[in-house]
């Protein structure tokens, strides 16, 4: 059954100013050092921090925790590829479905909580 769902849409010129401005800082207040990495491992990073800025930001939503924090999300890929969300604290039985997106100028997440 699904429980909560949640989208995002983020600027990659956004993020981008935020990172010219506040560098590393930023980074490492929103995103784990595996997020950071997946993002450095591409020649333009700015898309991916802003694909997983979103992410979270959708799975807040679905989740509709105000406890969680940006270090209780993990978002990973699978070896296919496809987004893979790690909350701590999310409740058992429950399961994130994510997808994420970016274009030129934008990046989208969308997240969907399922239970057992």
């Amino acid at each position: 059954m699904i429980i909560g769902t949640g989208i995002d849409i983020v600027e990659i010129t956004r993020i981008r100013r935020a990172v010219d401005t506040w560098g590393e800082r930023f980074l490492t207040r929103i995103l784990n050092a595996q997020e950071i990495a997946y993002a450095k491992s591409h020649t333009v990073p700015f898309p991916h921090y802003a694909g997983r800025f979103a992410a979270k930001e959708a799975i807040y939503k679905a989740v509709g925790n105000k406890h969680l924090t940006w270090k209780n999300i993990t978002v990973t890929n699978d070896p296919d590829g496809k987004p893979v969300a790690l909350v701590k604290g999310l409740g058992s039985g429950q399961t994130i479905h994510l997808s994420i997106s970016h274009s030129k100028y934008y990046a989208v997440a969308q997240a969907v909580v399922e239970t057992k």
